[in-house]
């Protein structure tokens, strides 16, 4: 009878051990998926940045094509 207690009770450690061990992964899990949000809302947001610059720089050389081209009919 003792030792089907001790080994009940070692496996009742072991399933104990194993609940705290995935929670603490499930913890884990849940802030790495908390972190790869953040980074991809920061992705996101620079990508948004960069569109916006490309087109303002594109607007800018539109306007320096602009006055190249007054500048050339005025020489000529």
């Amino acid at each position: 009878m003792e030792r089907t207690m001790t080994a009940l009770q070692k496996l009742q450690e072991k399933i104990t051990q194993w609940k705290a061990d995935y929670e603490a992964l499930k913890n884990e899990n849940e802030q790495l998926n908390a972190e790869l949000a953040n980074m991809s809302g920061s992705q996101s947001e620079k990508d948004t940045i960069i569109d916006s610059l490309k087109r303002e720089l594109a607007e800018k050389d539109a306007e320096i094509e602009k006055i190249i081209a007054q500048v050339e009919a005025l020489l000529s």
